[in-house]
Formats: C-alpha cells, structure tokens, sequence
C-alpha cells in the first residue's frame, strides 16, 4: 500500500539531512536540463507526480552497503557523479530504488544549479561551462504546442537580470512567504502584470510548500537479492536501465578493498582525455572487466557477477586498468579518436592483448614492437572498415573466441588466427570489390574516412593531430564561388557530388590545414614547396600526379586519383606486414 509522503519542501528537507540517500544499485544522473524544467511545469499544472519506491535499512545493516548523495550542483564536466557518502547518518536510513531522478531534478531546481558546455566553446575552458539555477517567468504565457503552462528556464545571473519578471526558483526555499510576495512590488511591472505575476508566485509556493504530491511504497526486507529484483522490475520504463549499471552497482556492493564505482568511473574519465579525446563508457570498462579476467562469456549477465567472478575482477583490477590505458594510448598513436573510432568494442581484443603479455609503456615506442603495433593497427583499421559492421550482433561470442585465440598466442598479436575466427561467425575481413569500390568514395565525415586515409598513406606522427581535409576546399564549390570561377553551370551537380568524396581528401596536420583555409592547392603547395622537384616528389607520394588550376578540370583530376587510391587500397587491405618489415 503506498502511503503519503508530503509537500515537495519536505522531501527535499529529507534530501538535506541524508534521510534520503541513494543505494549502490542506483544509476547516475541522466536527465537533462529541459527534462527539469518540464517536471517542474508539470507540477505547476497539477500533475501527477508519479509514486516511489523507498528501501528502509536498519542500522546494524547499514555497513553491509556503500550509499551515495543526491547530485546538487551538476556540472556537464566536472560535477556529474553522485558522491559517495563517507559517513551516512548513524541511524536507520530510507535508500531510493525509484524515484532518483525525480528527486534529483527537484533537488538541482530548488538548491543547485546545473552547467553544460555552451555550442562552439572548448571542452578544457573553465568559462565554457557557465553556471545557471532555475528560474521561473512570472509573466509565464501557455504554449500550445508544447503543453506547456510556465516557463522554467536554466539561467545565468546574466541573463535573469535581462528580465525582471525572472524569478529564482530556490529563493522559495530561503524566503517566507509574504516576504517574497512583497519583494515584487521592487519590479518595474504595471499592474495587471503585478497581478499575474503574484499569482504565478502564489501557485508555485503552493506548489512546492502546501500541495502533498507525495506518495511512496516502503519495502522493508533486508535482503539484497529480493530488493534486486523489485528494483530490476521498478526500473524497466523510463530511462532506460541498462544491465550494466545494475551490474555495476553488484560489483560495487561486492568489492571489498576499492571502490568499484569510482575506479570505474575514473578509468573511463582518463581513457575519454587520451590523445584528441574519446566517448567510451562505463558498459565497455565492465566487459573490458570480464574479458580480461577471463570471467564467463564476456556478457553481461548476473551469473557472471557473483561473488567470486567479483573477488578475481578486483584482485586484477589494477592490471586491467594498466591494459586499458595502454589500448586507448595506442589508438591515440594511431590518430583515432571519438571522431573517427566507429566501434569502441574493437579496442577490447587488443586491451586483452596487451594484458595477457603484461605489455608496458614501452610497448607504444620501442622499435621491437613496431611490428606488432603495425600488425594491430592493419587488423583494427580493417575491421573498421567493413562496410557491414564487425563489432554489432554477435559481440559477446565474438569476444570471448577472440579472447580464446589471443590467450593460445606466445609472441605476437595473432592477425591470422584471429581472422579465421571471424570469418567462421560471418564477420570476414575480406573486402569484395563492392566494398573495395565504396570505399573509394567514402565521404568526408564518415567514421571510416580517416581510418582509410591513415591506412593507405602510413607513416604519419598522429601525436601531430591530423585532419582530415579537401584537396580542393568545399568554400571552392558554392553555386556563387563555380559561378566566379567561370565553371559552366551544367557541371555544377557533378562536381558537388565528388568534392566531398575520398578522392578530394588528405590527411593534413591541423595547424597547416587551418592556415590553408580556402586556398586553391596549386597555389597553397607552391607556397608551402617552393622547389618544383621535392613538390612533385610529395604530391607523387599522395597519388596527385597534377594540380588542375581550374575546377573544370577537377573530373578529370578526381578520376585519375580515384584509380590511383582504389591500388593503394586493395594492396593495404591484404594480409599483415611479414615479420622484420613495417610499411
């Protein structure tokens, strides 16, 4: 039977004093800043606010578990775990299995504040993350299309003085009633909407202080497999509730000497600031888990996370976190990145690699591994490029046959073996000249591109953060820009459909494509290889055998290297480089 629980003011009062607090089995945060607002809109329109479910905990039982805090002041970079609680309360606690990101949301509207990166800023700039808290319009008109009755908005300090009518939400909270009511009349408003503007701050007190929307089930039963399995059942709409946060609240229940949460948490941090930066997630450190200690067939299933499997993981933990790096390292030499790595999964089997022959630091530079590293980069870029999808259905199986093969390895990374096994599940890395002859006009901005490009033309030092970049600039190919150039208009469409293509692309340093901006290439590679011979010489090795001056010429110019390419292409798709040789 659910029972009443109160006004908003009094779950949130509960939230402060940590009578409120979220069990190990909880997600994080995943709603967005929109999402409060609407919730907040929703409850000033008087709709339902939905029930929760609450686990109450004994005290003698409260140091079987880890439980964590309600986020207040999210921030997109630097504030977006929930932190752990290192004292909880002495006393009987009540842990949140349904609810979370509602009361979360009220939580950040009413005491916090919320900071995502702003368009076009950069990710490392302190700035790019200004701080905002909620705000209501007083002077709120319905939006019909939306549904929407009040306006909340996120806002900066800045931009809520711009409008007089903005009102801070948390302010409910600090300030009395009447007080608030009074401190309208310092606002520039006439009077009618004076009127409107206290009864939109009337309804939100109510709101928040007197209506009681509360209403919650309490389970009792102490038992961590039963509370399991109700909160597995509790969370199967919404948000979606992935196995591996379930998962991975299992094995931060279950490690005794490290924080399982954290360590996972922190390693995808550090793996993402590798090299140009990378998206990898919590799900692919926690297979990269069982695929490295050999636990089960790599899925994600509870038997793979008892108690045991769990013991094993957290003794081998630190190695796996060494290996992991390492992996994500070596992507970065080979220029990949969040931009251009199609499937974050291919990253586990070289990871597993790299374990299993205790590789260090050493294995990224020394020249007796260059071999291998070529070996693993050739294998990784061709399974990228399969136009079908290496690393989709089947993954699981996939891994745990590839994990077999790389353990039998003594030496060197096992291209071959490895190939023979994804040939037998469907998954060849033998290219069809179909796909031979996609690839040769892959697009500018496929996931595939780059990996292409630094394939056929080896020897680049990624640390240097190449583009990828057109030959003859896109700013060249505006309907104005062919016009001024004297391109006749019947050539336009044809020459649209090939400058995005691979045969007008390079890899190019980032620092020198963006100085060369909309430059024609005969003027930008006269300028930048002044000596005819060594500029021929360089061209000739980017399969540019001539510059046209004119983009009339560019067909034929496009054409010429296409042939040049789809060579290079199918003499790099062929086997590993032989022992002793690096290409």
């Amino acid at each position: 039977m659910y029972k009443p629980g109160g006004s908003i003011k009094a779950l949130v009062d509960k939230i402060i004093s940590r009578d409120y607090v979220l069990p190990a089995i909880q997600r994080e945060f995943v709603w967005n800043a929109d999402q409060i607002c609407d919730l907040f809109d929703s409850l000033m329109q008087g709709y339902p606010f939905g029930t929760f479910l609450f686990w109450k905990m004994e005290q003698h039982r409260l140091g079987e578990y880890k439980f964590y805090d309600f986020v207040r002041d999210f921030h997109e970079r630097d504030r977006f775990h929930c932190e752990l609680l290192q004292d909880p309360p002495e006393r009987q606690l009540t842990a949140v299995l349904d609810g979370q990101q509602r009361m979360t949301a009220l939580n950040i509207g009413l005491r916090g504040s919320f900071a995502w990166k702003m368009p076009g800023k950069r990710w490392t700039t302190d700035s790019a993350f200004p701080t905002r808290r909620l705000h209501l319009d007083l002077l709120s008109e319905a939006d019909a299309e939306s549904g929407s009755k009040f306006h909340f908005e996120f806002l900066t300090e800045q931009q809520a003085s711009e409008n007089n009518a903005w009102f801070r939400c948390g302010r409910v909270l600090t300030e009395g009633y009447d007080a608030l009511i009074d401190s309208l009349d310092d606002l520039d408003l006439d009077r009618e909407s004076l009127r409107v503007a206290r009864g939109t701050l009337r309804l939100f007190h109510r709101t928040i202080h007197d209506k009681d929307v509360i209403y919650y089930y309490e389970e009792e039963n102490q038992s961590l497999e039963d509370v399991l399995n109700i909160f597995i059942r509790m969370n199967s709409g919404g948000t979606p509730l992935s196995y591996s946060d379930l998962l991975l609240s299992i094995a931060v229940a279950q490690w005794e000497n490290i924080d399982a949460r954290d360590a996972i948490h922190s390693l995808v941090d550090e793996m993402n600031e590798e090299g140009d930066g990378f998206k990898f997630t919590k799900d692919l450190v926690l297979k990269a888990g069982l695929m490295l200690s050999d636990i089960g067939s790599v899925g994600f299933k509870v038997e793979n996370f008892n108690q045991a499997n769990m013991a094993i993981l957290e003794v081998n933990w630190p190695d796996i976190r060494a290996s992991m790096m390492l992996a994500v390292q070596l992507l970065a030499s080979f220029g990949l990145n969040s931009q251009n790595l199609r499937a974050e999964s291919a990253i586990l089997p070289i990871a597993y690699y790299l374990y299993k022959h205790k590789a260090e630091e050493s294995f990224l530079l020394r020249t007796e591994h260059a071999v291998d590293r070529e070996n693993i980069r050739r294998w990784l870029i061709r399974s990228l490029l399969k136009p079908s999808g290496i690393w989709g259905s089947g993954l699981d199986t996939l891994l745990t046959a590839l994990r077999e093969k790389i353990s039998a390895s003594l030496q060197t990374f096992p291209v071959q073996e490895l190939e023979a096994v994804m040939t037998a599940r469907g998954k060849t890395l033998t290219f069809t000249d179909v796909e031979i002859d996609e690839l040769c006009e892959v697009q500018y901005g496929d996931k595939r591109t780059f990996a292409l490009l630094s394939l056929i033309f080896p020897g680049f030092d990624f640390s240097r953060h190449f583009h990828v970049d057109h030959i003859y600039p896109q700013g060249r190919f505006s309907h104005s820009a062919l016009r001024r150039a004297g391109v006749s208009e019947p050539l336009w469409e044809a020459l649209k459909q090939k400058y995005n293509c691979l045969p007008n692309l390079q890899l190019l340093e980032g620092t020198i494509n963006n100085e060369k901006r909309q430059k024609m290439p005969h003027e930008w590679y006269a300028k930048t290889r002044p000596d005819p011979l060594a500029r021929k010489e360089h061209l000739a090795g980017l399969e540019i055998a001539e510059l046209p001056e004119s983009l009339t010429e560019f067909p034929d110019f496009y054409d010429r290297r296409k042939q040049a390419l789809r060579a290079r292409i199918v003499n790099a798709l062929a086997q590993p480089v032989p022992a002793g040789t690096v290409s």
